[in-house]
């Protein structure tokens, strides 16, 4: 199933208000019910300057769009990255796929 991005600032608010959270090593997933399946990713400036934002941002959108077919249901979803020395694509795949299947419990 294919997934659109959230982009609003307000939508991100409203999810950060109401949603449910899911911690892994790697990422922080916060995430609500809805219609459609929206997807949007948090990056903060203690990563390091707009390259390492950038790249961090890529990878996860990547794992998401890989792995988005393990969610049943259509959520609005938010992701976080914790800060790291370096960012791996085989740790952050892990960690979101474990992530979402603790959403569907």
């Amino acid at each position: 199933m294919k997934y659109g991005r959230l982009k609003k600032n307000s939508d991100f608010q409203k999810l950060f208000r109401t949603g449910k959270r899911v911690y892994s090593p790697a990422l922080t997933v916060v995430y609500s019910a809805s219609r459609s399946r929206l997807m949007g990713v948090a990056v903060s400036k203690k990563h390091g300057k707009a390259v390492v934002r950038n790249r961090v941002k890529r990878l996860v959108r990547e794992a998401f769009r890989l792995n988005c077919n393990v969610l049943a249901g259509s959520y609005n979803i938010v992701i976080m990255p914790k800060v790291a020395e370096s960012y791996a694509f085989a740790e952050i795949e892990n960690s979101l796929v474990s992530c979402l299947k603790r959403m569907e419990k």
